[in-house]
Order: structure tokens, then sequence, then C-alpha cells
């Protein structure tokens, strides 16, 4: 085997396969010529690539393994890292990208001479993307920026050197100083991306071919979106994620509305910055040209987000504005202390206690109050509103205690009556981690010059989002983690633009009536909740309706069971089914590429349930641009689909119908397609919802049970059987959804009754 040779996982062997872990288990238990972990622990071996799909090839489950799989197994089995990896990698697509001719030219010279001349052509793109590397001209003897701090190499280990791994500031260091106080001496002026070595390069120049070649065929942005996204998904804990729908709706923040409005006319946004950039979500999410300047303390991942910028977009270096990445912690070494930009978004940390407090005391910045310890978010706040020029907007997530926290009540009551805070608003649940609670963007812009403040504050809540889909008490939301965007994009940006009052969505409150003890800015407070059925006017029309489902429901009720002695049918499997052909097994991802006319609806584990319409929205894989084919794992819902979900321990099935095909199939769903000239679909779902059979093909947790549908059990019938079957299975369904439907009209005509005895729009008889 050769040294450098790439290792994979189990998981990743299984992922070659397309087959789950315990597969790969089995197959190393049962044949002994499977091939020996070449390194790894006990508990997680690892494998040399080659030898594995040597192997899957012999063994006839692996025709080919798919380029993005190759490359992404590359990546992890790295010997330096996969953040390694992906830096080298991102360097070399920006060459393949913006220099091809001279890309060619390297790759026909052997490994050892492209590792000695891809640093000199590295630099070039580099510097011509994202600056000079000041830390390779302070290591040469060159000139460096006087009064300023150079920004910390990266060791093979992807921690910066001179800065524990543990992510405290170093002994020494500006920021370990308790007695320093914010100063430009204190920054960070580097490249984020230092130029690789030769020696480093190396080991990686087989990946760079490999990336080169899949750029030739999805783009070079798009390639490393895919590595990167890959990277991300298999590391969810190290990382804080800014989801695309909620990026998408703070940059759509920033430049709507009123107040993007300058005197003399409207001026588009043309420098960005996110001092707490993570991944570069939300600078990738500003439309227009536009300067994109952020600071991320990790230093690999500002890296990573410095190229995933330089990468987002075909454009020249000429004819494309600069992207401007640093490192280091903007609170205590801020990399642009002079900056006047016209827009700032952040996802700052959360309760963070360690934001520099002590050394911070007599920072300029605070010019609205010192902030607490307990009150890194206003430190924040702060610190974008210093960063913007006059009548520039700031957006920001913030959790929901930040607008109610005693401790920051004298901040929040500077901040209204200097005009600096325009709107607070309340997102579903779901919306960005932690995902339980629902999150707050606050919308500000700077005070100043001829700017008179406005009296006033624009509170949105979309926890509970009143539309179409609500009307009848159904719900509206994606799920846990899929909020329905379109929805909360319309309500919030409609509510930004006309600043008026919407009953239980949106209210123009005046800032004196804020200016309280408390000084409370959370929606909640200030908006009742929408009136169920519209306010009272609307309650008559939910009790006709209710009426007439009391009605079907009667009608649909069944007759009198006809009783019978246990029936002793020959039984088969679902698993038997699908290898015989008679249906087949797929698993939902919740996974669609985006498409010029719009993103296709997700049918949801919560939709299954509760028995509603499609309500999520689609993930797009990192390769996915409009127009571009669907991925292999997208799965399209098809009249007659039979659909279960995985994940809790109720029993249920669901029929699709024509108003559902053509959606996505969610994630913790399973489908089950039957052949229509083999099994009745109706007769596979009622015999699926059989709670003995929906128990013996269910494994349990201690907290969860899981549904392993190849084990549930059918008997075997003939068709015109299954159907007779399949029709009452059909018409208990039909009451099933009428006595649902029943129930949300009946609360919401008890709740709405309940409202209007309170507030006095009903009088009592």
């Amino acid at each position: 085997m050769p040294e450098q040779a790439t290792e994979v996982t189990a998981a990743g062997i299984a992922r070659l396969a397309g087959v789950g872990r315990a597969a790969v288990s089995n197959w190393r238990r049962r044949h002994a010529d499977f091939p020996k972990p070449v390194g790894g622990t006990e508990t997680s071996p690892s494998f040399a690539l080659p030898e594995v799909e040597q192997w899957l090839r012999d063994q006839g489950k692996l025709a080919e393994v798919p380029l993005r799989e190759r490359v992404w197994q590359q990546v992890a089995g790295h010997p330096e890292g996969a953040v390694t990896a992906l830096t080298h990698t991102g360097c070399a697509l920006l060459l393949v990208r913006d220099r091809p001719t001279a890309w060619l030219e390297l790759t026909a010279v052997s490994d050892e001479r492209m590792a000695g001349v891809l640093p000199h052509a590295m630099e070039e793109v580099l510097g011509a993307r994202l600056g000079p590397d000041t830390w390779a001209r302070a290591r040469s003897g060159g000139p460096v920026p006087s009064g300023r701090a150079v920004a910390p190499v990266l060791t093979g280990s992807d921690t910066p050197a001179g800065r524990p791994s543990d992510g405290s500031p170093a002994a020494g260091s500006p920021s370990g100083d308790a007695g320093s106080v914010h100063s430009p001496s204190a920054v960070h002026t580097a490249r984020a991306v230092p130029t690789p070595s030769t020696d480093a390069l190396l080991p990686s120049v087989p990946l760079l071919r490999a990336a080169a070649e899949l750029a030739a065929g999805i783009g070079a942005g798009q390639t490393f979106e895919f590595l990167l996204g890959r990277q991300l998904d298999a590391n969810p804990r190290q990382y804080t994620l800014t989801p695309p729908g909620l990026a998408e709706l703070m940059a759509a923040l920033a430049e709507t509305g009123k107040d993007t409005d300058q005197p003399g006319g409207r001026r588009p946004v043309r420098s960005v910055l996110d001092p707490a950039a993570g991944t570069g979500t939300l600078l990738r999410a500003v439309a227009g040209p536009a300067e994109l300047l952020a600071q991320e303390v990790d230093p690999a991942l500002a890296a990573l987000t410095a190229l995933r910028l330089a990468l987002h977009g075909d454009g020249s270096p000429r004819s494309t504005p600069a992207r401007t990445v640093r490192g280091g912690d903007a609170l205590r070494a801020d990399a642009f202390p002079q900056l006047a930009a016209d827009t700032v978004l952040c996802h700052p940390p959360f309760n963070d206690r360690n934001w520099g407090h002590d050394e911070l005391a007599y920072d300029p910045r605070w010019e609205y109050g010192f902030p607490a310890r307990t009150e890194s978010e206003l430190a924040w706040v702060q610190h974008a509103l210093a960063r913007l020029r006059t009548g520039g907007t700031a957006v920001l997530l913030m959790p929901p205690a930040a607008a109610s926290r005693r401790s920051g009540r004298r901040i929040r009551a500077d901040l209204l009556r200097r005009g600096a805070l325009r709107a607070v608003i309340a997102l579903p649940a779901g919306a960005a981690p932690p995902y339980g609670i629902p999150l707050h963007l606050w919308v500000l812009r700077k005070p100043g010059g001829e700017l008179r403040p406005v009296p006033e504050l624009l509170l949105v809540d979309t926890t509970d989002p009143v539309g179409p889909g609500t009307a009848t008490g159904t719900q509206t939301s994606g799920g846990r983690d899929r909020p329905d965007w379109p929805a909360v994009h319309a309500a919030v940006l409609d509510a930004w633009r006309d600043r008026a009052d919407h009953p239980g969505v949106s209210r123009v409150v005046p800032v004196i009536e804020l200016l309280d003890d408390d000084v409370d800015l959370a929606p909640a407070r200030h908006l009742p909740r929408p009136a169920a059925g519209g306010g009272a006017a609307g309650l008559e029309d939910v009790r006709e309706r209710l009426a007439d489902t009391l009605r079907l429901t009667a009608d649909l009720t069944p007759p009198p069971a006809e009783l019978s002695a246990p029936a002793h049918r020959p039984l088969t499997t679902v698993g038997e089914l699908a290898r015989a052909g008679a249906l087949l097994l797929r698993t939902g991802t919740g996974t669609a590429p985006r498409t010029d006319t719009g993103t296709t609806p997700v049918l949801t584990e919560h939709d299954v349930l509760a028995g509603t319409a499609p309500s999520g929205t689609p993930t797009p894989p990192p390769t996915a641009a409009p127009g571009t084919p669907a991925p292999d794992d997208l799965v399209l819902l098809e009249p007659g689909d039979v659909v279960v979900p995985v994940l809790g321990a109720g029993s249920v099935a669901r029929v699709v119908d024509e108003a559902t095909a053509g959606a996505v199939l969610g994630r913790n769903l399973q489908l089950l397609r039957p052949d229509p000239a083999a099994i009745d679909p109706w007769f596979l779902a009622g015999f699926l919802r059989g709670t003995a059979n929906h128990r013996q093909a269910s494994s349990y947790a201690s907290t969860a049970a899981r549904l392993d549908a190849r084990r549930l059990q059918l008997p075997r019938l003939p068709l015109a059987e299954q159907q007779r079957y399949g029709e009452q299975f059909r018409a208990l369904a039909a009451f099933e959804d009428a006595l649902r439907t029943a129930g949300r009209l009946g609360g919401q005509l008890v709740r709405g009754m309940y409202d209007g005895l309170t507030d006095g729009t009903v009088t009592p008889r």
C-alpha cells in the first residue's frame, strides 16, 4: 500500500457501497479477505481506500466510486486533517478557476515537481483575491505595517501557533493582557489564508488533481461548497451554523425598507461586515456586488471562510469587489477599527461570559452603556453600531433573553432613546441553533448627522404565523429545523416595509411606552396573539365549517364490526417483497436542488403525523445550483406511494394522493412504492398500521423507538382480496381525516370564543 494512501472509516465504506454501517460490520466478520485496518482505533478503525474499492468491486458491490465520493474520502483521510485538506483544496480551486491554463501546465509534471511550483502560483491568486500575505512577508524579512500584530500561522494540527487549543487567549498576546484596552495595536491584518509550503502541499497533490477533475464538471465554487458541506455535516457540534433561509432574510432586511434610504436617494449596499463570520453564510447571502469584510476568531475557520467567499461568484479579481477576511476576536482585537460599513450582519456567540468584560471596560465602543458580564450580545450590538457609517443598517441574530434581561435594560433604553434600535423580530422556533427557542432579529440604524431619531419601534412576531395554512388550524412550519421560510420572509419583509400594525403579527410601538422599569422589548409582551378564526367576525364561518365536518364525520362513521375468529394466513415481509421486486424502498433526505421556478415542497414527518399538506422547504445539496441535475438521493412522491415515519412509537402510514404527488420525501420518513399489479397501496398501508405489526418491527432505545420497515409483515392474498381490504382501509382513513379536521375546528372555535368573551368583542347570550 502506498504510504500516502487515503484512509476511510466504516461509515465511509457504507456511503461508498450505499449500505448501512451494520452491513460493513457483517462483511468484516463473514469475509476473511476483507481489507485489514491500517489506522484509527479498535472501536473506529480506518482502512486503505484503494484496498476497499478493489474488494467492493471483486465482490460485485461497487461498479465505480463516484468522483465526488472519492474526493471527499481523500479530504477526510488527509494525514494533516480535513481542515488542512480543505484549505489546500480551496487554494487549488481558486487557481483552477482564475488561471485554468496555468493549472493545466502545473498538472503535467510529477507530484513532487507540482508541489514545488504550486506555492508561487497559489500566492498569485490568493494575493489577487484576498490581498498580500503579510505573515509571509514578516517571515521573509519584508516590511509589515507598523503597530499591527500578525495573525498566527496554521500548524499541521489545525491549531494556530500562539493560541491554546481551548480558544483562550495566549499568554502575552494583546487579548490576553487583562489591562489592555481595545486599540489598533491589537489588530490582526494578515491574510486569513497563508500560502501553503511545498512540504505541506506534497501529501495533498493527489487530492488537488481529483478536486480539479470534479470542478471541471460542476465548477470550482460548487466543488468547494460540496466538500465544505460534508465537513460541516460530519462535525455538527464543532460549528454553529446559520441556516441559509435565515441568512437570506437578514440580508434582505439590510437592503430593504425605508431605513436604507439616505438623503438624496437610495444607496445600494457597498460594504458589508460580519464580525463573527463563522462559515461565511451571512456574507454569501448578500445580493448584488458588495465589498465583503469578515472576522473570525478561529483561524482555521477564517481560512475556509475566506476561500468560500473568494470562490463565490465567477467574476474576475478586477471586476469583483474585495473579499477581506481576518482572524482574531472582533471584540478584543478588531481587525477593522476605522471601518464605516454600509451594513453589518452578525450571528454572534450567545451567553459568552468570557467576551472581554474586564479588559474592555473603558472601550470607546460602549457608547450606549458598558455591558454586564452576562450581556455579551449587547457588546456585539454596540460593536456593530461602531462599525457602521451614519445611517447604516445592522441586523443581528439575538437570543430572546437579550430583549428582557434586567441587566441590559439601561443599554436597551439608550438604544431606544437615540433611535438606534429600529425593529425586534421574533422568529419561529427552529430558525437557528439552539432550535428549541424562538430567536430574535434586531434591526439597528446608526444615528447621527442629519438623521432624526424615530420615536417608535417595530415589533414583529412570526412564532405563530397567520396565513391560509393556519385558517383551519394546520401547521405551517416545516419541522424543528425546517421553518416555512417563504412564509416567514413574506411576513417579516412586509411588516418591515409597511411599518404598520397587523393584529397578531406586527405593531409599531411608541418608544415612550417601552421606557418603563423593565424596558422589555420581547414582541410577545406587546403583541396579542392573533384571534382564532380571524376574530369575532370569523367565528360564524368556523362554526359553519365545523357543523359541515361533523355531519361528514357522522356519515363516514364505520358500520358495526362483524366479528370472526382470528385468521391464520401465510405472511411475508416488506423486505421479502422488496427483494422480489414487488415494491421499492426509499429513505427520505429532504434534499432537493433549487430551480429557476422555485423549490419543491417537502413532505415532513409532522405532515404525515398530522395529515396535512407538504409544508417543508428542501435543503439544497452543496453542489446544487439552478438548473443542475437532481441528486441521486432525491425522492419525489408519486400517487400510490405509502409513507411511514421511521421514528416514534405510533403506527402511522399515509397513502400519497394526487395533491401530494411531486413533493420531496422528507427526513425520518421511508417510502414504499408498491407494484400496482401485485400490491394494492391501501391494503399495504392498512396492514402496516396494525399495532402488533408495528411493535414487532420496531427496535427500542432508552428514549425512542425506531421502525425497521423491512420487518413489517403482510398476509399473502390475491389482488382482488387485497382491494376489498383496501376499500375498507380507505374509508377508515377518510373518517380519521374528518375527525382530525373536526378537532382542529372545534379547538379553534373554543379558543376564539374565549378570546372574544374576554376582550369584549363577543357578548354573552
